[in-house]
């Protein structure tokens, strides 16, 4: 602040140089809280994060306050948040959290500054990820690291029952699979996942089906239906076991191998080459094995967004974007183990393993679930419904027809 006219009564002069004063210490207090941002992030973020928040902080003189939160806390935590107006300048969604937080007006409208930089257009960044920050034609976040499932095998003990390669479609995978049971007692050929809640949805878009249509259910319908009773065969057969073995990683692929495929995540990787003992020869990760329409896979991982009420958005937009850049991205997967999302970014020779460029071949075909805040509900519906036909051999159509009256009942709700 300063004054162009000098004024002459010496009471006036005072009584200005005081607001004068005043002004100053305020536009600093002011600058000094500009000057820094508060980030939460779901889990440990002191090596994945912390490194390049302090290259952004280098750059821009924006400090970065990074606070590490449990993901078992966060969507209480944040909800919270959305509810005081008070929280972060910025935070990581989970993508199946996307609905929810914009749905409570958590997250900022940031579609203005999406369509103005064209170095984080939609089209850069993998679609199944892009999807999850869009709702009703806005954006609400930017796609930062992702995830995708691909079948995980043991080659030596395919090659053992005449599969050089894995299983291409569903009918190669079921053979397989049951090939591979017959090796013993206990001895298994697939694992149908009963404690995942994407896995039956997945196959279900496999087979042609239309999840939800207008927001209305379609569990009940024949291509649902058909791709479970298929998954059923597996465990009525004893190519798969009924529920969890409670085996680790090691007991279960590695050694003989009492389940020699499963479906999983990146994660799975590192579990596999510090648990299991295996030579790198012996297993092997491929794109899911193909259903009657595709091999579609679900899409997770995490986007960065601006909570909707900071009173820092300028350096939190720039703070956003700086870290969906490609490099810092890279030094996020290399930190973290957590897939970019940029496509760009997958040419980097730090993703140049031939088992990694299986899930970037995979998410080509993968789509997130449906985004709506009550599919985690939906999900662990679901697995009680998979119980059922699982281990007491309730009849498929009949559980799926009360799977779909109760989804239907949650979502109007």
């Amino acid at each position: 602040m300063h004054f162009k006219k000098i004024l002459g009564l010496a009471a006036v002069a005072a009584s200005a140089i005081l607001l004068a004063s005043c002004g100053n210490n305020s536009s600093k207090s002011s600058s000094k809280a500009n000057d820094t941002l508060t980030f939460w992030y779901g889990g440990d973020a002191d090596t994945a994060v912390k490194p390049i928040a302090n290259e952004f902080t280098k750059k821009t003189g924006v400090k970065v306050k990074i606070q590490s939160i449990p993901w078992s806390q966060y969507n209480d935590k944040l909800l919270t948040a959305a509810a005081s107006k008070t929280g972060p300048d910025v935070l990581v969604v989970g993508t199946t959290q996307m609905p929810n937080f914009v749905g409570s007006k958590t997250l900022m409208d940031i579609t203005d500054t999406v369509k103005s930089d064209s170095s984080i257009a939609p089209d850069k960044f993998f679609t199944g990820s892009e999807n999850t920050t869009k709702f009703n034609g806005k954006y609400y976040g930017l796609p930062w690291y992702v995830e995708t499932r691909v079948l995980y095998y043991r080659k030596d003990l395919l090659k053992s029952v005449g599969y050089n390669q894995a299983p291409k479609t569903w009918d190669e995978l079921y053979d397989a699979a049951t090939k591979l049971s017959k090796r013993g007692k206990n001895m298994y050929g697939f694992n149908v996942d009963g404690a995942e809640p994407t896995f039956g949805f997945m196959f279900a878009r496999q087979n042609g089906a239309t999840l939800l249509k207008n927001d209305k259910p379609q569990f009940n319908k024949k291509a649902m239906v058909d791709s479970l009773e298929y998954l059923n065969k597996f465990t009525k057969n004893g190519a798969s076991p009924k529920q969890d073995t409670k085996l680790s990683i090691g007991q279960s692929f590695g050694g003989n191998g009492p389940v020699p495929m499963f479906i999983s995540g990146p994660w799975m990787m590192s579990s596999i080459k510090n648990d299991a003992g295996l030579k790198d020869s012996q297993w092997g990760v491929a794109e899911l094995p193909k259903g009657k329409v595709s091999n579609m896979s679900s899409t997770g991982g995490g986007d960065l967004a601006v909570f909707n009420y900071t009173k820092n958005k300028k350096n939190a937009i720039k703070f956003v974007k700086f870290m969906s850049k490609k490099e810092n991205q890279l030094k996020y997967y290399k930190n973290s183990d957590s897939m970019p999302t940029l496509k760009a970014a997958w040419q980097d020779e730090s993703l140049s393993d031939s088992r990694i460029q299986v899930f970037r071949k995979q998410l080509n075909n993968s789509e997130p679930m449906p985004l709506i805040k009550q599919w985690d509900q939906i999900g662990q519906n679901y697995l009680k419904a998979w119980e059922q036909i699982a281990l007491n051999n309730a009849d498929v159509q009949k559980t799926m027809d009360t799977f779909n009256t109760q989804t239907e009942e949650l979502i109007n709700k």
